[in-house]
């Protein structure tokens, strides 16, 4: 979650990379594709959204904010950030901003998902899954993958109250299982700057405004683990013909900064396991392949 609408990603891009759907990206002429001299760098500079757990905020909480951290100490570099909410024009407010005389504010989001054109996008470091949460002690305790949950009691899953993000995979997932009517939406963007996608969650799932969430991976790993009381039970979701529910998760430079790129895919391959082991504290539904969308 992560923009947010290109159809099908997990958190938007061109809407917000925050609640927790990839969409329709930033509607932004692409900088030429040359080679760019760089001076030698003195701070790892980081564009971020200051309130977007658990990818960042500006306390430094979030897996990005960690893993920024990580490849600051690697390369000796203190790590600075450049906040702006991840709604429309995030990149050309945050990487692609440069006033006449000056230096861009930041060189770095350390999350996109690959396919995402709008960036020079570098290998992935992690693939996640929407996924579905719900509380313990309501009927769903033998859950533990969508056909479960799709063969509970046709009367059961109609009393549901399933929130979702709109213009969502998740939305797609409800409306090609016959469960549209169940679906309670929340809007993708928001104009209050203290709102945060993972309140779906811990708030109104947690406080029985609704039995079940489906919401982009990390969002709903964190967020659940947040939640004491009730439990919360987190089913990643596969993808399924003709919907795809899973994503692999980039980092994104400037088109023609190559010894970048290179440097930081030469981090993120030399650092995995510390990166893993940030992304597993951090609860995030980890898949590989066979998650993907069927062949046939």
């Amino acid at each position: 979650m992560t923009a947010r609408p290109r159809a099908g990603w997990p958190m938007s891009f061109g809407a917000r990379l925050r609640a927790g759907l990839l969409g329709a990206a930033c509607c932004c002429a692409l900088l030429p594709v040359m080679a760019q001299e760089t001076p030698a760098r003195k701070e790892f500079r980081v564009c971020q959204d200051p309130n977007n757990m658990p990818f960042s905020n500006v306390k430094g909480e979030g897996i990005e904010n960690r893993i920024a951290e990580l490849f600051g100490k690697t390369l000796g570099l203190p790590v600075v950030y450049y906040s702006f909410p991840q709604r429309l024009a995030f990149f050309r407010n945050t990487l692609r901003f440069k006033l006449p005389g000056q230096d861009y504010p930041c060189d770095i989001v350390m999350g996109v998902p690959v396919g995402l054109d709008e960036v020079s996008v570098t290998k992935p470091y992690y693939r996640s899954t929407y996924a579905l949460v719900f509380p313990k002690g309501k009927g769903m305790d033998n859950v533990a993958s969508a056909e479960d949950f799709l063969k509970l009691d046709p009367a059961k899953l109609k009393s549901l109250r399933i929130g979702i993000y709109d213009r969502s995979p998740a939305s797609q997932w409800l409306n090609k299982h016959g469960l549209l009517e169940q679906g309670i939406p929340y809007k993708l963007m928001s104009a209050d700057p203290a709102q945060y996608p993972g309140e779906i969650v811990e708030k109104d799932l947690a406080e029985g405004k609704l039995d079940a969430v489906v919401v982009w991976g990390p969002i709903a790993g964190f967020f659940a683990r947040r939640v004491k009381n009730p439990a919360l039970v987190v089913v990643p979701l596969k993808s399924e013909k003709g919907l795809r529910l899973d994503y692999q998760m980039a980092m994104g430079v400037r088109y023609g900064e190559r010894e970048w790129k290179q440097q930081i895919e030469g981090l993120i391959e030399s650092k995995a396991p510390e990166i893993q082991a940030i992304l597993k504290e951090y609860g995030v539904p980890l898949v590989d392949a066979s998650f993907g969308v069927p062949n046939n």
